[in-house]
């Protein structure tokens, strides 16, 4: 029996400007990503992870090292944790993007032409990438704790697969830096243990 832990990246520029980023690189994460990133590795110290992989995107590989220093294990980087291919969308703040092009969001998880039409990786591309991911970790570290480090729509993609989520249900799921959303493999099968696991004071705390 043994846990796959995704943890999403601490709060990083483009979330506070409300931008969507993609895999544009220059965007860390804030001082308060960087504290908060903090406050998760002491949260997991006592989880006995055995190894991290981590997204290459800055802010996310920045949160793998910060954890890493807490938990005594180096991340390992790897691209199926990587953030959306956000196309033409990408470094465009939110509200220009809905602006000219409606609830891209929703559409995302609808699977609408608009996304692949963008140059958008479909959520059905997410899914593929982060299951095989998942796999790998439960063939070469079973009975294992293995924590992932990556963005929303990959942890999004995990929870979907494992509660069939409509697509109006993953659009309003918000998914908090910084949070861990956790799987427990028991018989072969995954099941959701926990989401939007952090420290407790951040409970009031808005999602970012």
């Amino acid at each position: 029996m043994g846990l796959i832990i995704f943890l999403r990246h601490g709060q990083a520029k483009n979330n506070t400007e409300r931008v969507l980023a993609g895999r544009s690189p220059g965007i860390p994460l804030t001082e308060t990503g960087i504290r908060q990133a903090n406050d998760i590795g002491r949260f997991l110290k006592s989880l006995q992870i055995s190894h991290i992989y981590a997204s290459p995107i800055e802010r996310a590989q920045k949160t793998a090292e910060i954890v890493g220093k807490y938990t005594n294990t180096i991340p390992t980087l790897d691209d199926r944790l990587l953030e959306l291919e956000m196309g033409k969308f990408s470094g465009m703040p939110y509200e220009e993007i809905f602006a000219k092009h409606g609830n891209v969001f929703l559409k995302f998880y609808q699977g609408d032409p608009t996304i692949a039409e963008n140059g958008v990786e479909t959520f059905d591309q997410v899914k593929r990438r982060v299951l095989d991911m998942v796999d790998h970790v439960r063939s070469e570290h079973a009975d294992q704790n293995v924590l992932l480090v990556t963005h929303m729509d990959p942890i999004k993609a995990m929870i979907s697969n494992v509660l069939n989520l409509n697509p109006r249900s993953l659009f309003e799921l918000i998914v908090a830096n910084a949070s861990l959303t956790i799987f427990r493999e028991e018989q072969s099968k995954l099941s959701l243990t926990a989401i939007n696991a952090m420290n407790s004071e951040r409970y009031n705390q808005g999602p970012f």
